[in-house]
């Protein structure tokens, strides 16, 4: 029978194999041997193992507040890991069930308790929660507490409220790093761009994360030359680049199209010696493929192992093939992803059901579409605007509008303009007109939808009713958005409106391009010399 008072060796013996723990199977055995030792209420012991159990890689929060739950008088410590397990986990939902029960049983909140709470409030992006917590911060007297006010800064940043992030920001009397960068992403996050910039400029130091912040924040905004040229100032005159900055820096050079730039940054990635890990592969791959160079993009993807691959990876490749019409690539990579094992997402889906659009398989995106739900997964909006897009393409506009009007979800604008499109193009303009005023209907402000209603009557040769939609596109006020091109030469960027002549080499460049023109008509010209002395010579 084994001694229901281990002496003091043992203990430390079981204390030594606690902190040496590697996986819940360990702790599994473990935690028995301390039950069985009669020592399953002695802190030591159990603050060891809610720890490990909840805030390890190979975590199994439920498990640590079961273990906490069978304690008779868990410390704040034991109660404040287990909501930071849960606070990183798939649902952030129970750390606040368990600070409630934390309440219930009349254990009080500390400064570190706060911070957790706020989030997984950012995670679930639930405002009005994040007020009741601040409400709580208050009554205990915490709001002075600088890690606590920096995460209050941080949740409210991430549920849009920028006003109270501020509010909290200018009420915290003393401001470290960590609140600057807090109140710089608050900006970014919610699209002040140019508040963000001008409290960065503020800043009285930045490190990493400040420039990572406002970089990600122009890129997410959509401003990928802003994006680049902050991320050039960061290189002379900043900290190095982490991970971070480089999947937005990547991310900024894949919608510009930059693919030297791309380039440049790949070689930055290799010579600074980042661990090219999945994270930056992935970006490196949606870079090439967005770019152009697919053959690139599948030399990066084949450098990874497929033991250590995972879905996105696949999606990225998989996509990147089927954006430039690879389609019997795109289709067979997936063959490949399921022998491979990998399971798909929703995305794998997405990106197949693109692959048929491009390729008119119709019967394919079929079987895709269903293969969601055999793979316990719901179509989304975007899946359903796909099988739309498909048939459309495919001239089946009928098929698709039925399909559009038994769908279980309400048409999107992105829905109807692809059934537009495929009625446009295959001549069906009774439908055509019918999804157009539908598209006006559903967006008034968006200049498109005018324009193609109008090139809708155009078609037709109804000149009166384009010309009226072109009218009642200019009394609403909405302005049609000139479309633009982008050229990129020795690394640099230019933009280029139709008959725009605000570029600096905008002589130089007509000057060349009247050139072409004359050239392009010289060899017509003379081509059709050509032909008309041909004819003389065969008569």
């Amino acid at each position: 029978m084994l001694p229901r008072n281990p002496n003091l060796n043992l203990k430390r013996t079981l204390i030594t194999f606690l902190d040496k723990c590697k996986s819940m199977l360990q702790l599994n055995q473990l935690h028995a041997l301390v039950i069985t030792f009669g020592l399953s209420q002695d802190d030591l012991f159990m603050s060891r193992i809610v720890s490990f159990s909840a805030l390890s890689d190979s975590n199994n929060t439920d498990y640590s507040y079961r273990a906490l739950l069978n304690l008779q008088d868990p410390t704040i410590f034991e109660w404040n890991s287990v909501i930071r397990g849960y606070s990183k986990s798939k649902n952030p939902n129970k750390s606040i069930s368990v600070f409630v029960k934390m309440l219930q049983v009349g254990i009080y909140p500390d400064h570190l308790t706060y911070p957790f709470l706020a989030k997984a409030t950012s995670r679930l992006l639930r405002k009005e929660l994040g007020v009741s917590i601040h409400g709580h911060v208050i009554k205990s007297g915490f709001e002075i507490d600088r890690f606590v006010a920096n995460s209050l800064i941080h949740m409210y940043g991430s549920c849009g409220d920028i006003v109270y992030a501020r509010k909290v920001f200018d009420g915290a009397p003393v401001k470290n790093l960590v609140s600057w960068n807090s109140m710089v992403d608050g900006y970014a996050k919610c699209g002040y761009l140019d508040l963000a910039r001008g409290l960065f400029d503020l800043m009285p130091e930045r490190d990493v994360r400040s420039w990572s912040c406002l970089i990600d924040g122009y890129t997410k905004s959509g401003n990928y030359g802003d994006a680049m040229a902050v991320f050039e100032k960061m290189r002379t005159s900043g900290p190095k680049a982490n991970e971070v900055t480089m999947v937005s820096v990547l991310c900024a050079c894949a919608h510009l199209g930059a693919l030297d730039k791309g380039r440049m940054m790949h070689q930055y990635l290799v010579d600074n010696g980042f661990e090219l890990n999945l994270v930056l592969r992935t970006s490196l791959i949606d870079m090439y493929a967005k770019c152009g160079a697919v053959e690139e993009a599948f030399a990066v993807f084949r450098g990874v192992s497929l033991r250590k691959s995972d879905v996105l990876i696949w999606n990225a490749m998989i996509g990147g093939l089927a954006t430039h019409g690879l389609v019997k690539e795109s289709l067979d990579l997936y063959t490949e992803m399921q022998i491979a094992g990998i399971k798909p997402d929703e995305i794998t889906f997405l990106c197949l059901l693109s692959a048929c659009a491009h390729g008119g398989l119709v019967k394919q995106a079929s079987y895709f579409f269903e293969g969601l739900g055999k793979n316990g997964m719901t179509p989304k909006t975007e899946h359903y605007a796909c099988m739309v897009d498909v048939m459309a393409r495919a001239g089946q506009v009928a098929e698709a509008y039925q399909f559009l009007c038994q769908m279980p979800v309400e048409p999107t604008a992105s829905m109807l303009g692809a059934l537009l499109s495929g009625c446009m193009n295959h001549g069906k303009l009774d439908l055509a007109e019918l999804i157009g005023k539908k598209l006006i209907e559903l967006d008034p402000e968006h200049d498109g939808r005018y324009v193609g209603l109008s090139n809708v009557y155009a078609i037709g040769r109804r000149w009166d009713e384009a010309r009226i939609m072109r009218e009642a596109m200019e009394r609403r006020g909405v302005k049609k958005t000139p479309g633009y091109s982008f050229l990129e030469m020795s690394g640099a960027h230019h933009r280029f409106i139709a008959h725009d002549k605000s570029h600096p080499s905008s002589e130089q460049i007509y000057t060349m391009l009247s050139f072409i023109v004359s050239q392009m008509q010289f060899g017509v010209l003379k081509e059709g010399q050509e032909h008309c002395l041909y004819g003389i010579e065969g008569i």
